[in-house]
């Protein structure tokens, strides 16, 4: 599974609508069961009993045999429970009889929701299992991920009468959100640039920035990140990253090592919100139109070649940010022409759905570029833009929504 099709998950879930934690649970299941790359055959919601410490078959499903719908166990019998609140993620062999009778042995198992306290011990609110013949070797980590992303969907369905409250302050958070993203338009040597952000939400998770210190005129840096919640846990993301780039950018720091450091602070600072894909471009003042690129996960950034009408991908050299501390991020570089057009862009532009939940898609972003790229870079953005809105209008999804267009000018 790659980096973009975990933060698709983890991007669904968080930003999904659920009455309820269980009906998000069960939705979760489902898909993981369904995903053919999983080869999971089986799986089980299990649920804190109010009262004891112990837990209950809620839901389960799969191809096993159906384990009796009032199944419960202690926590005693089965400690396993108990190893959750730390250990977060685990794989066993199962020794429950009734368990393996109905085709389990062996299994994953994650802790979610909130920590309850039971007797001596702290408890998760659900425990998850999924069963296999073999599970891939990168498959804890990826439920962790994507475990992380569900904590943070049903905390926000634990505070939403919270939420309603701290929505009388977001406009007053609207404005310091507007204030901190640059001018549209910027002009760097004979590149031009012209970035459009809009958030879903009154305030949102997408962040864009032209980065140049006072020491190093003959490069500027261009940031665009997104956060992978939404709304005001979104927004106070992108303020941290917003910080730490700016702060990070007045040094003589390495491009690898700035983001390096993001991804660390990230985790440091932050308990469950705190995926984000981040994209770090660096022009410079080389004749042969060096440019330099460290991608974090997020969505390729799409390289018009005026001279041959071809594209070309800036690839990801790193993971998503916050997903661990210490991650290493690779810096790559390519060379912009004169005519050449770089498009950096966040995933609520080709995601984007129509009525019938069809999605914008990255060609329909190539043949923008493609048919316009003769026109300017603010020209471009807003053609961009204004297709993306006029192609999702009707759509009951919706996203925030970042394009930075950057063009090399004739010389």
């Amino acid at each position: 599974m790659t980096q973009r099709d975990i933060l698709r998950i983890v991007n669904k879930y968080i930003s999904g609508q659920f009455a309820t934690e269980m009906d998000l649970l069960m939705s979760l299941v489902r898909e993981i069961v369904d995903r053919s790359d999983f080869n999971i055959t089986g799986t089980r919601v299990w649920q804190l009993h109010p009262t004891e410490a112990a837990y209950t078959i809620a839901y389960q499903y799969g191809s096993l045999q159906p384990i009796p719908d009032d199944y419960k166990l202690t926590v005693e019998e089965y400690p396993v429970f108990k190893t959750l609140s730390e250990r977060k993620t685990g794989t066993f062999h199962e020794t429950d009889e009734v368990l393996r009778a109905s085709g389990i042995f062996l299994y994953c198992v994650t802790g979610i929701g909130s920590l309850i306290k039971r007797e001596n011990h702290k408890l998760c609110e659900f425990a998850i299992g999924f069963s296999a013949a073999e599970f891939a070797v990168d498959f804890v980590n990826t439920i962790n991920v994507i475990r992380n992303a569900v904590n943070v969907r049903i905390k926000e369905i634990h505070t939403e009468k919270e939420q309603e409250i701290i929505e009388k302050d977001l406009k007053q958070a609207w404005d310091i959100q507007r204030r901190l993203l640059p001018d549209h338009a910027k002009t760097f040597n004979d590149y031009e640039l012209f970035g459009i952000s809009i958030p879903d939400r009154v305030v949102g998770g997408d962040y864009f920035d032209y980065l140049q210190a006072a020491q190093f005129e003959e490069r500027l840096g261009i940031v665009i990140s997104d956060a992978a919640s939404k709304g005001l846990p979104a927004a106070i993301q992108a303020l941290f990253v917003s910080g730490a780039i700016r702060m990070g950018v007045g040094f003589d720091t390495k491009i690898s090592s700035l983001i390096a450091r993001v991804n660390t602070l990230l985790c440091e600072t932050f308990t469950y919100e705190r995926f984000v894909s981040l994209c770090y471009v660096e022009l410079t003042t080389s004749k042969n139109g060096l440019v330099m690129f460290a991608n974090a996960g997020h969505c390729l950034p799409l390289h018009y070649r005026s001279r041959t009408k071809s594209f070309y991908e800036l690839p990801a050299t790193g993971t998503v940010l916050g997903i661990m501390p210490d991650q290493r991020f690779g810096v790559e570089n390519i060379n912009m022409m004169s005519g050449d057009i770089l498009c950096l862009y966040t995933d609520g532009i080709v995601e984007a759905q129509n009525s019938r939940t069809k999605q914008f898609g990255e060609q329909r972003l190539r043949s923008i570029i493609r048919k316009h790229a003769h026109r300017t870079a603010r020209e471009i953005a807003h053609l961009c833009i204004e297709e993306v809105e006029r192609f999702s209008v009707n759509s009951a999804y919706t996203d925030d929504k970042t394009i930075i267009v950057i063009k090399r000018m004739a010389s």
